[in-house]
């Protein structure tokens, strides 16, 4: 693990660095790592915005919001150019930490949208007047590949693709890398790949360092040092629809985001 010194505190905030969380299998971590990757950063004095994109609303739900009483969320901005952004943001408890929320209406939008005009280009349209607000925007991506993932890829700067360390979670990660490839010569040059996060690593196990070391034998230059092992701290700050970083402070868990937040700003990847 190289030294990661303390990040300087920042002047001001803006203009945003978008990244978007992404694996296309369930249950690899990617809201879990959304919500305390922005809770760490926000910890560091960065303003964050979590965007959640997923229509089952687990970013809402793990940061306290009850996404389903809600009447605008980001499913309405993404269909009505009336609504303003900045009415349909929440604050959280955490310092710095806003979220975009989002509920089962979302859903719908995946069919909607196929017959609008630039359908791609959607959501940079809806963060486009709040990206100088905020250092960080984080969108927490359903898992699929359809075209609110790709609207994801199209609004960002950066992807990060969080990888259980198991077996066939590996095994879809080259399909990943060439969907993004194609959103990169297609729709959005600028995109790159900030980094592969390595979850529920268990270093007990074989298995768990055999998986980490083919992940860093394919992509050498792309793999986090920092790795996230399991712990029953994440379920339970889930429960308690808080970060990790606030919820249970002092534990593995907790420093491991704290360090990810450090060695993202550290490659330039985050402000």
């Amino acid at each position: 693990m190289p030294e990661l010194p303390q990040p300087e505190p920042l002047d001001g905030h803006g203009p945003a660095r978008i990244i978007s969380m992404v694996n296309q299998k369930g249950g690899v971590g990617k809201t879990t790592s959304v919500i305390n990757l922005g809770a760490a950063l926000a910890e560091l004095g960065r303003k964050v915005l979590l965007v959640d994109l997923d229509p089952q609303g687990a970013l809402s739900a793990g940061t306290g919001i009850n996404s389903f009483d809600l009447d605008v969320t980001v499913y309405n901005l993404l269909m009505d150019r009336s609504h303003d952004i900045r009415e349909v943001i929440h604050t959280t408890d955490t310092e710095n930490l806003d979220v975009l929320p989002a509920n089962i209406d979302l859903s719908a939008a995946e069919v909607q949208l196929v017959n609008e005009v630039a359908r791609e280009m959607a959501l940079a349209r809806v963060l486009r007047p709040v990206a100088d607000e905020y250092d960080v925007i984080i969108i927490d991506c359903q898992p699929s590949l359809g075209l609110l993932t790709i609207n994801a890829l199209a609004a960002s700067h950066g992807v990060i693709i969080p990888l259980e360390a198991e077996y066939f979670a590996l095994r879809g990660v080259a399909l990943l890398v060439e969907t993004i490839e194609k959103v990169q010569d297609r729709i959005n040059p600028r995109l790159e790949v900030d980094g592969i996060l390595i979850t529920m690593f268990d270093p007990r196990t074989l298995h768990s360092r055999e998986v980490c070391q083919r992940v860093v034998e394919a992509f050498p230059d792309k793999v986090f040092h920092t790795t996230i092992t399991r712990t029953v701290k994440f379920p339970d700050a889930s429960v308690a629809a808080e970060p990790i970083i606030s919820y249970a402070s002092s534990t593995k868990g907790a420093d491991a985001y704290r360090q990810l937040a450090r060695e993202l700003i550290s490659r330039g990847a985050a402000a």
